[in-house]
């Protein structure tokens, strides 16, 4: 069975594209999608990737969002200080045994953000 190589990209609506793909830029590192050959898109550094639908009552998001970005970082805490200075309201999880450390946020547009910092192999 031939099987999907990995995640390659994330398309979704955006009221203003240009301001948010600034502010994911911004605020989170993610390279717009480039416009000409010579410019790469974000490259996003090996590691796990969860894909999971949720049941449609899940309160781990909001419920009036069908979708929610899962970003993995190497520092949780130092990412949250980083938000935290730009004035983006960060909220921090409960930590999952050997899982990770979690926090939620949401960009300009209300879309649910989930930071993520594995648990070290």
């Amino acid at each position: 069975m031939e099987k999907v190589l990995g995640f390659g990209g994330f398309f979704f609506r955006s009221g203003d594209a240009q301001s948010l793909a600034k502010w994911y830029n911004d605020h989170l590192g993610i390279d717009p999608v480039p416009t000409d050959a010579e410019s790469l898109p974000w490259m996003a550094e090996g590691g796990p990737t969860v894909f999971a639908p949720f049941a449609a009552d899940s309160d781990y998001f909001p419920a009036d969002k069908s979708f929610m970005l899962n970003f993995r970082v190497a520092d949780l805490e130092a990412m949250m200080r980083q938000l935290d200075k730009a004035g983006i309201a960060v909220k921090r999880l409960n930590d999952m045994p050997g899982i990770g450390k979690f926090a939620h946020l949401s960009d300009p547009e209300g879309n649910a953000i989930e930071l993520w910092e594995p648990v070290a192999p």
